[in-house]
């Protein structure tokens, strides 16, 4: 009742990635190895490193469903995106980023497909170090689609579906390692909800099937740290409600969005953003109760967990930690409320 848990991302500690650069070269589309700070032969045990550090603060702040916090990712999208085949090696392709300016994004040159896993070995790594409840991560179908290059495939629908089968078959391969929860990540519903609606749940319906662990579709207005303005309000939600997932995860700390915004997506659980990661200012258990409490009118408890708004990444460690014991406090208040 009222889990918390973790969007995805968590800080990179700052032996590990440049953090200037983190932030001023914009979210990774394509590789961008400049980013970490250590050498390429101790990255792989720097990251196991960093790894344990976010595993221990998400359990230190008592988080239910707790993830590696991608610090071994240089973004959510550009490891898994990049590491396909299909995908050109050797050139970059241009795409459109959701401020409609021009982004490196992967240029698509023959077949999408999976040569190995890609996430696999840092979900076993996470499920060997901690009992609690795992979640693991990958950009859903829709976005992949929208950040590619199209060099190959006759139009986007038809990538989207090809990207689709590769993530189904990652699903698969994190399911049979024991993952509790996997997760899409498709914060473009909501760059281009048009498109969307033509695209976007035939895909999932192809990337969730056969899947049997809990599903979760988490969808946002991108990060705090480069979108400060959040008051358009979702414009890809209602059909969520029609989802081939048994979570849809949305933000409404920042955008300070109504709590009846969870009734748009019944019958869908609902893990609520009530975590504002545009401000440093650490929230008080209170408050985080009270934006519980406005969803509680709306949808029933078993039926909503609660985390931060997206990725905590872009935010100073000490800081994150915090605010997750902030939201756990928060959350424990209310289901004392409850029992």
């Amino acid at each position: 009742m009222i889990d918390t848990t973790v969007m995805g991302s968590y800080p990179q500690p700052k032996w590990l990635v440049d953090h200037d650069r983190l932030l001023g070269d914009g979210v990774p589309r394509v590789r961008n190895s400049e980013l970490w700070s250590v050498p390429e032969s101790e990255l792989d045990e720097a990251i196991e490193a960093a790894t344990l550090l976010a595993i221990a603060d998400q359990e230190r702040a008592g988080v239910d469903i707790i993830t590696d916090g991608e610090v071994g990712r240089e973004s959510y999208f550009n490891h898994f995106a990049n590491s396909l085949g299909g995908v050109s090696k050797d050139e970059i392709g241009v795409g459109v980023n959701r401020r409609g300016g021009t982004a490196d994004v992967p240029l698509v040159t023959g077949e999408i497909h999976r040569e190995a896993p890609i996430e696999l070995a840092s979900a076993k790594f996470v499920r060997e170090q901690t009992t609690r409840r795992v979640k693991v991560t990958v950009p859903g179908p829709f976005t992949l689609s929208q950040l590619a290059d199209n060099r190959y495939y006759a139009d986007q629908k038809a990538l989207a579906l090809a990207y689709a089968e590769a993530v189904n078959e990652e699903l698969r391969d994190l399911e049979a390692a024991g993952i509790d929860v996997l997760q899409l990540d498709e914060p473009y519903l909501q760059a281009n909800p048009e498109v969307a609606a033509d695209i976007a749940l035939e895909a999932l319906a192809v990337a969730t099937n056969g899947i049997t662990a809990t599903t979760c579709l988490h969808t946002c207005y991108g990060y705090a740290a480069y979108v400060a303005n959040k008051s358009t309000g979702y414009p890809f939600l209602d059909p969520l409600k029609d989802a081939p997932v048994d979570w849809v995860a949305i933000e409404s700390a920042q955008p300070n969005l109504p709590g009846s915004t969870v009734a748009r997506l019944a019958p869908r659980r609902v893990v609520l953003g009530v975590i504002d990661l545009g401000r440093e200012t650490v929230e008080t258990p209170d408050e985080v109760a009270t934006r519980i409490r406005s969803a509680l009118e709306h949808i029933e408890p078993e039926n909503l967990a609660v985390s931060p708004d997206c990725g905590m990444k872009y935010l100073p460690r000490s800081v994150a930690q915090a605010k997750l014991a902030a939201m756990v406090a928060g959350a424990e208040i209310v289901r004392s409320e409850l029992r």
